[in-house]
């Protein structure tokens, strides 16, 4: 059975973009027949506004995005997190880093669009993990390679050598908390989720999850990477770059836009009919978002 999943940070409502990210996921998913899930990716506490979540839920709801199953939320894995980095610790694939960003900065070589790339400083100094330190993947270990290539299910082909191109990524923060690539790795692999429809920003996290499944020995899902709603300045609708939250009075009227974007064409006879009415239409045509 397909499995997809909607994982937003609880730092905020929805915003248009997000919106679109968990419609495109729940259209795919729910084309096939398949379960579609709601995780909160909490695991960065400190990135959390209180309500978020209860307000999230809420906004899914007005807009008949129904979930299966209950929410899970990733404050609640610790524990998993830890054990996993701990297993590739325990087989070489991991190291302890005491750099500070200010450090890596002053040391890096090479820069991509997320700043300095991670020299690898601490790779064979062999520092203990129970100190309060990152935690980094040693990207050249990994049994198959750090080029990882991927067909996109809205984008095609695509590769990417993870040790040049990102060089040693966290683990595990220095706040003692899961970082996002590991925390995602293995909530999907224990969910089950076969196929992960997201928006095009997440698409340099790809290669790097995949990288991470193959070194736990875990399943990988299909991926496709949908466009990105922009602001009017070109900026990415995120609530980093302060988007609106979507109030919940206009839930019909904001999915039909919704819709628009992803290049469906609802019938101008079914404008302004209910969330329900217009999911029900989009759900007899064909999947749109080859997973394949």
């Amino acid at each position: 059975m397909v499995i997809g999943r909607f994982a937003p940070t609880p730092s905020g409502g929805l915003h248009f973009g997000s919106l679109v990210a968990a419609l495109a996921s729940f259209l795919s998913v729910r084309r096939q027949g398949g379960r579609w899930l709601v995780r909160m990716e909490d695991v960065d506490t400190p990135r959390c506004e209180p309500g978020a979540d209860a307000l999230i839920l809420r906004q899914l709801e007005q807009y008949a995005l129904h979930w299966d199953g209950e929410v899970l939320f990733q404050s609640t894995r610790a524990e998993a997190y830890r054990a996993a980095r701990d297993v590739l610790m325990q087989a070489g694939l991991a190291y302890a880093c005491a750099c500070s960003r200010s450090q890596i900065r002053t040391q890096a070589t090479h820069w991509n669009s997320e700043g300095a790339i991670y020299p690898g400083t601490c790779r064979s100094l062999g520092l203990s993990a129970a100190k309060p330190l990152a935690v980094r993947m040693d990207t050249a270990k990994v049994q198959a390679g750090s080029i990882i290539e991927f067909m996109d299910g809205a984008l095609g082909a695509q590769a990417c050598d993870v040790a040049q191109d990102f060089g040693d990524f966290v683990l595990w923060r220095v706040e003692d908390m899961a970082a996002y690539h590991l925390a995602v790795v293995v909530d999907d692999a224990w969910q089950g989720v076969t196929e992960v429809v997201r928006g095009s920003d997440l698409l340099d996290s790809t290669p790097r999850q995949i990288l991470l499944q193959r070194a736990l020995g875990l399943p990988t899902p299909r991926y496709a990477h949908v466009p990105l709603a922009l602001a009017a300045n070109g900026q990415k609708l995120s609530k980093q770059n302060l988007a609106p939250c979507l109030p919940i009075k206009s839930p019909s009227e904001d999915l039909w836009d919704a819709l628009v974007f992803l290049g469906e064409r609802p019938p101008m006879d079914l404008h302004g009919a209910s969330p329900a009415e217009l999911l029900a239409w989009a759900l007899e045509k064909p999947e749109r978002v080859s997973t394949a």
